[in-house]
């Protein structure tokens, strides 16, 4: 386990509500930091390689663009195709995130979780057919069943946040 030093928490604390949308944002929260705009790149850097943060993403409010149907599209995928098939349909237009879930038989026996975006519930439903007869080309006798789960309210999305001492 990597420690937090005090250089990561001052970033993380600076950070944490998000990066100015302007042309050189790493500057903007150097600037703030008192220190340089390459300092702040590279303490990033080093906290993705360690695994402290996954990423540094824009997170666009799909709801302010008109993809108010949200769908957590699930199957029940091989336990030896999993990951193949986990990692061809994160790489799809519209599914923003894809992961493994264990499943809960016999109530539940889906074990892969992609959530698909569109402007209705028949977009999502079209979007998701569509990319279960992909699997079935591309991964044949892979898929046994898959469903959608569309979401019924809208929670606030926030990462984690330190607070200060």
């Amino acid at each position: 386990m990597v420690q937090l030093n005090p250089a990561y928490t001052a970033l993380i604390y600076a950070s944490q509500q998000g990066l100015a949308i302007e042309a050189q944002p790493y500057l903007k929260l150097a600037q703030e930091l008192g220190v340089s705009e390459t300092y702040v790149m590279k303490q990033f850097q080093t906290m993705l390689d360690q695994g402290l943060i996954r990423r540094i993403a824009a997170i666009p409010n799909h709801y302010a663009l008109g993809y108010v149907a949200n769908g957590m599209c699930v199957w029940n995928i091989t336990d030896d195709s999993l990951e193949a098939v986990g990692t061809w349909i994160g790489a799809q237009a519209g599914v923003s995130h894809c992961y493994r879930r264990p499943r809960r038989l016999p109530e539940w026996p889906y074990n892969l979780f992609a959530m698909l975006h569109g402007r209705d519930h028949d977009t999502v439903r079209a979007q998701a057919q569509n990319i279960s007869q992909r699997i079935a080309q591309h991964f044949p006798g892979v898929l046994h069943d898959h469903d959608i789960l569309f979401s019924t309210a809208i929670l606030k999305k926030t990462g984690l946040r330190l607070r200060r001492p």
